[in-house]
């Protein structure tokens, strides 16, 4: 027997045709934004003035008839302004602070870089899935891990020491005296590193499971100036060495882990009496339906394909997923063992936790 199919709203098929070509553009678009932030095209631009295809050709190195197509895909999305007189091309000042300065607060060609090494492990995601299993951070394409820390970093840079820090109870001071640090799921290190330019008199050590990101993070390190008194280690959430931290950092990486609950009981064994605990999740509210806006559908995807996976790909495999909420994450530390647990700052794409035995 035929089923019967549901009539169809011929309003309502078009409206959402036009979200498929509103996502279709914007994903091909993010290419095109990587191949910009690569050959320095928008530096290029940074200036603010006109430039024809010929022009930013010549300032660039790189092919007219390319740039002539390229800068129509800018100008197509709203990057950048096209002047029909002049057939020529501006940045405007907005979109040069977002797209040029790999170090403020919103800085785009990084998460992109995250997006398009999705679409780069795709077949391999939709094995994982099918069969149920995990697929780790290790297994990821390698622009994973350069483009997490790029997009980021910025975020980092624009909140963590001008308000996250200073809205813990107590441990700006304890930094500015001289703290003992470690940053867990560091990375390549960016969060560790900005801390460690910020306070001086304080040591930090950042714990990865990932070799590859310690490797670059001590690099970064190097460069930045800050290696003598910033170093970093192999070694996963629920077995980092040391004891007696003033200080224990997760940045956006708790919900990644396979363990979290374990994860919570180390960080108390390793903390001081006094010590605290710093959580950085991404921004999500409790319920699911009070998670789907334009941020939501950001982490519910990077969560899809980068975030359950990873966490089933470890012990336990609990998969709280990046949309996990307060309620979610109080859970877990409490049942790590910590008594105080309480939301000190937030961002639209960031809840801060501070968790004290």
């Amino acid at each position: 027997m035929a089923t019967q199919q549901p009539a169809i709203d011929e309003a309502k098929l078009n409206e959402f045709v036009g979200k498929i070509a509103g996502d279709l553009g914007a994903v091909i678009h993010a290419t095109t934004v990587l191949i910009g932030d690569k050959l320095g095209l928008y530096k290029a631009m940074a200036d603010g003035e006109p430039v024809t295809a010929e022009e930013l050709a010549e300032r660039t190195g790189t092919d007219e008839r390319y740039m002539r197509e390229w800068l129509s895909a800018q100008a197509a999305s709203g990057y950048v302004e096209y002047d029909p007189a002049s057939e020529s091309f501006r940045l405007p000042a907005e979109q040069t602070f977002a797209l040029t300065d790999e170090y403020n607060p919103l800085f785009v060609p990084g998460g992109l870089q995250v997006a398009a090494s999705t679409i780069k492990d795709a077949d391999a995601l939709a094995e994982a899935i099918r069969a149920g299993r995990g697929v780790g951070w290790h297994e990821h394409h390698h622009d994973l891990f350069e483009g997490t820390e790029r997009f980021f970093r910025s975020n980092y840079t624009g909140n963590l020491v001008g308000s996250w820090i200073p809205a813990l109870e107590g441990v700006e001071a304890k930094l500015r005296a001289g703290a003992k640090v470690a940053d867990v799921g560091c990375g390549y290190g960016a969060s560790t590193i900005i801390t460690a330019e910020a306070y001086p008199n304080s040591t930090f050590v950042g714990f990865d499971y990932h070799e590859p990101s310690v490797a670059a993070a001590r690099k970064a390190a190097s460069e930045a100036g800050v290696a003598d008194r910033c170093s970093f280690e192999v070694a996963p959430a629920k077995e980092y060495p040391g004891k007696d931290y003033d200080l224990v950092a997760f940045f956006d990486c708790l919900h990644d882990m396979g363990d979290p609950v374990g994860a919570a009981a180390h960080v108390l064994e390793t903390l001081k009496p006094d010590g605290t605990w710093m959580i950085v999740e991404p921004f999500a509210n409790d319920q699911l339906e009070d998670n789907l806006n334009p941020v939501g559908r950001i982490y519910y995807s990077a969560s899809t394909v980068v975030c359950v996976p990873a966490s089933k790909d470890q012990e336990v495999g609990l998969a709280l997923g990046a949309q996990a909420g307060e309620a979610r994450m109080r859970e877990v530390v409490t049942a790590g063992g910590f008594g105080h647990f309480r939301r000190a700052a937030e961002t639209p794409f960031n809840l801060v936790f501070e968790a004290r035995p």
